[in-house]
């Protein structure tokens, strides 16, 4: 039987507003120390209404998937090194 071992990231995510754009700042603190940064950004058009969560959650969506492009990227960059050969990329 194997065991299982939990592990945790960091994640935080800040942003900048204002009554028509959004800004989105993630960063992912890896358990070596590594941080991973990712930015999004939403706009809203001037017909629809003020919600600023919907901004929020569009320019947060947006920060991740850049984070998850580079943890990918991260992530091929090692199976690389350690392997001494060159591998597909990683996607989603």
């Amino acid at each position: 039987m194997t065991a299982n071992t939990v592990v945790g990231w960091h994640i935080e995510m800040e942003f900048q507003e204002d009554t028509h754009h959004t800004r989105a700042a993630a960063l992912v603190r890896l358990p070596d120390g590594t941080e991973v940064r990712g930015h999004g950004y939403a706009s809203r058009h001037p017909v629809d209404s003020n919600q600023p969560r919907v901004g929020e959650e569009v320019a947060a969506a947006r920060a991740l998937h850049e984070v998850e492009e580079r943890l990918l990227s991260k992530a091929h960059g090692e199976i690389d090194q350690a392997s001494g050969r060159t591998s597909h990329p990683l996607t989603v």
